[in-house]
């Protein structure tokens, strides 16, 4: 009897291990071939799947963009939104293997997008959706009442976004200079510079 391929689980199955790869050897180690010897599969079986290096990338660097957002709407948020805003960011920060796993890879394929237009599209709709998440986290402690005076919105949710962003290139590239222990720290104090209780 023929075997039955979960095409989907085959498709995750093959992107973790272009993150694997990366991890070790780095984006450039990445190949059709690389990735076929790292999943255990053919050459032939990599390419029923992905015809480019660029479309498994793609894949590759959405599949993990979903994997967080699952985990951050699967969050056992209190209704408290300075406890829920913290849980969200701490998804998004280096603070375990996984998240790490995934700052690694991410950063690598943010490299990537300088020269390639397809990661580029890709990685631009990411930034923008977590610029809008960090918008809506503003927008709903000012609707709460939770923030200063006259706060800017936009201006918040750029400046946490670029914090979170820079906390997880600092940490990933220097974690003996910031430490993991130091990256909510850094966070929340920066939510209290503007949320009031």
């Amino acid at each position: 009897m023929p075997k039955i391929v979960d095409h989907n689980q085959r498709r995750e199955q093959i992107a973790e291990a272009v993150w694997r790869i990366i991890r070790r050897d780095g984006l450039e180690a990445v190949s059709v071939r690389s990735v076929a010897n790292e999943a255990g599969i053919s050459l032939g079986s990599l390419r029923h799947y992905f015809d480019t290096q660029s479309e498994l990338l793609a894949f590759s660097m959405r599949l993990m963009s979903e994997r967080v957002n699952y985990r951050i709407k699967n969050l056992p948020f209190s209704g408290d939104p300075r406890h829920d805003i913290g849980l969200v960011i701490s998804e998004l920060l280096p603070l375990n293997g996984e998240t790490l796993a995934e700052s690694e890879v991410w950063l690598a394929f943010m490299g990537k997008t300088i020269t390639d237009e397809t990661l580029r599209t890709l990685g631009r709709e990411v930034h923008d959706e977590l610029y809008a998440g960090f918008r809506s986290v503003i927008d709903l402690l000012i609707q709460k009442k939770m923030t200063k005076e006259g706060i800017d919105a936009e201006y918040e949710a750029k400046r946490l976004h670029a914090l979170v962003d820079g906390l997880v290139v600092h940490h990933v590239n220097f974690p003996e200079r910031v430490p993991k222990d130091d990256l909510m720290r850094i966070v929340l104090a920066h939510l209290d510079s503007f949320i009031i209780e």
